[in-house]
């Protein structure tokens, strides 16, 4: 037998010899039944012996095939399972990290660079999508979450609370009425939430009962639309302080009233639990809580 051992057509004899089908070890390793009998001809050319007999109903192990079949069986499962070792080796040094696209573009990505110094051996992927995470069948370590904290099975770490802020376009300001207090924000068009409930509760904590009032105007799915349509002068945007800094530092956007309120949600850090004693996913985690803390202080 030659150097480059048949490991294709070694593998076709022993699905098909285990289903006893030709078919059936098609479908099990993606290719055409027609394709397995070929690899299986082939072997059995370069050997000079029948490895399996067709019947009418499938194929079972001739003689010389079931002396080999059981051995040649366990030598792909060991191949098997030392491929699943060596990728479990190489996901230990990398992270999924999933958020909500604006949390992610506002305020994570522009930060992993420093994690990526600290730890230059770890790599992240960001994954940005308001999908909710199925940790069990989902290749995920860590999703960054704005809600309650309620998150049954799971480890919620508290990372932070925005504050709401009125935001708007200088040019929108400049050619209307001026705003003093909570209440004359109504006198412009409102930019909602997908909810259209942030802009109640913010009046509302400020003593304005503005009724149906507070849930007029346009509403977006994310806090990135929302800016956009503030940016573009179609109205006040009330958005979390964390999403609008890098726009109100560039004057794009100003605070149509200093009058912030903390909002009812804060981020969480969310993982299961036995997913905290791999050092990469504990380091990911104090980082992001001591960027928090930072963050929190400039605020």
């Amino acid at each position: 037998m030659g150097a480059v051992l048949p490991l294709l057509a070694l593998r076709a004899f022993c699905e098909a010899g285990r289903l006893g089908s030709l078919k059936a070890a098609a479908e099990r390793m993606g290719v055409t039944p027609g394709a397995i009998s070929q690899q299986i001809r082939l072997l059995e050319d370069r050997l000079g012996l029948e490895l399996l007999v067709r019947g009418r109903h499938g194929v079972r192990l001739s003689e010389a095939g079931a002396r080999v079949h059981s051995e040649l069986l366990r030598g792909f499962e060991l191949i098997e399972s030392s491929l699943a070792t060596l990728e479990a080796f190489s996901a230990e040094k990398r992270l999924t990290i999933s958020t909500v696209p604006s949390f992610a573009s506002a305020w994570l990505v522009p930060r992993i660079g420093r994690f990526n110094a600290l730890h230059p051996g770890i790599e992240v992927r960001v994954e940005a999508s308001s999908r909710l995470v199925d940790f069990r069948r989902d290749a995920v370590d860590i999703a960054l979450r704005h809600g309650l904290g309620h998150y049954p099975g799971l480890e919620a770490i508290p990372l932070m609370a925005p504050v709401l802020l009125p935001v708007a376009s200088p040019g929108l300001l400049a050619g209307g009425p001026s705003i003093r207090e909570p209440a004359d924000c109504l006198n412009y068009p409102l930019l909602q939430d997908s909810d259209r409930s942030d802009w109640a509760l913010w009046l509302q904590a400020h003593g304005v009962d503005a009724g149906s009032e507070a849930q007029r105007g346009s509403s977006f799915d994310e806090d990135l639309l929302l800016l956009r349509a503030a940016i573009a002068g179609q109205g006040i945007a009330l958005v979390q302080d964390s999403h609008v800094r890098d726009d109100l530092a560039s004057g794009q956007l100003v605070v149509a009233l200093d009058k912030p309120w903390p909002a009812r949600f804060a981020y969480y850090i969310v993982t299961p639990v036995e997913r905290r004693k791999r050092p990469e996913v504990q380091a990911f985690i104090d980082w992001l809580r001591e960027e928090a803390a930072s963050f929190m202080a400039g605020a």
